[in-house]
């Protein structure tokens, strides 16, 4: 997925870096808790012993699940994958209110992507129900509605917006691809809950911790508002122009909030090693970050220069960089 934040490019990166520190990972347990696609955690899945995974929000906590806490295979998953792309569409809630043919005035996605999003969604449920699938399936099936209807959304990346005109890949049929994950042995933990009350839990502790919070006033419930929408499947009234949802707002996204927040967990939380991905446009400067953390142990820095997330050249004309500098803050505790 195309996400704010995203740390794909940038996984060698901070792998390389937590094991210069760490010097190996196996037997470890490694924690993330502001999950998002879970890329750093899905890299080092099979590296390390147990891994702890969390995210405040519903489209993340349904990637995760499947990613992180699906651990064996999936059973006639490509039957299941079959079934759900040849079912008749469906004018169900996401053509009602995000797709232009129901009158909503939204172009989310094309009438057919619409109809055929909310056909596979109500079978998923129904199968959930009836107690035809267990729920790593249904995590798994749901995690491959979320990526596949993402390739196909009529927005510029975030569901912020959308295009006043259906643009190329938005037109392309959805079609419901397997979201894949690692087979492992392991008996990990998935968690949908406030990070600051999280690790305040007996059972969120171990070796290494890797917080990925929100840098800036962009709040995740907002711009992925339609991919919660999809996971949850629930029934509400869309508000404004774009069909907004009600959604959680972190206080790492607030400039008068977010110091505190930030070290009331790196206060309670109970890993040996800590590693903090942060940048040179984040709420924190980089000095806030380092007094915070050389309050609890030995603190160093590593930097990378990073090619800026491509949405803010329209959402946000106060960035004239192409680059920005990526900060990860070490703290050995």
């Amino acid at each position: 997925m195309n996400y704010i934040g995203s740390k794909y490019k940038l996984a060698e990166f901070i792998e390389q870096s937590i094991l210069e520190v760490v010097g190996s990972f196996e037997g470890a347990t490694l924690a993330e808790l502001f999950g998002g696609t879970g890329i750093i955690a899905r890299n080092l899945k099979l590296k390390v012993k147990k891994v702890i995974v969390n995210d405040l929000e519903p489209y993340s906590y349904t990637l995760l699940k499947n990613y992180i806490g699906n651990t064996e295979p999936i059973t006639q998953q490509e039957e299941l994958i079959y079934t759900l792309n040849n079912l008749p569409f469906k004018e169900g809630f996401i053509y009602q209110h995000y797709c232009d043919g129901s009158g909503s005035g939204r172009m989310y996605f094309s009438d057919e992507n619409g109809q055929k999003i909310d056909a596979i969604r109500v079978k998923i449920e129904e199968w959930k129900k009836a107690q035809y699938i267990d729920e790593p399936t249904y995590y798994f099936l749901l995690a491959s509605l979320l990526e596949s209807a993402d390739k196909v959304a009529n927005t510029a990346s975030v569901y912020g917006a959308f295009l006043k005109h259906l643009k190329k890949s938005a037109a392309n049929p959805l079609q419901l691809m397997p979201a894949n994950f690692a087979v492992t042995q392991q008996m990990n933990k998935v968690y949908n809950e406030d990070a600051n009350e999280l690790v305040k839990k007996a059972e969120v502790q171990g070796d290494i911790l890797y917080l990925d919070p929100p840098y800036n006033a962009r709040q995740y419930g907002a711009n992925y508002h339609l991919l919660n929408t999809i996971a949850l499947y629930d029934e509400f009234e869309p508000k404004g122009k774009t069909g907004l949802r009600d959604y959680n707002r972190s206080v790492y996204c607030q400039k008068d909030k977010v110091s505190a927040a930030f070290e009331a967990l790196i206060a309670e939380a109970r890993f040996q090693y800590i590693f903090v991905s942060y940048n040179n446009e984040g709420l924190m400067s980089k000095g806030e970050v380092k007094a915070i953390l050389s309050k609890y142990g030995k603190y160093q820095l590593k930097t990378t220069r990073y090619q800026r997330f491509k949405a803010d050249k329209t959402e946000n004309r106060n960035h004239k960089a192409d680059a920005t500098e990526e900060y990860l803050h070490i703290l050995v505790k």
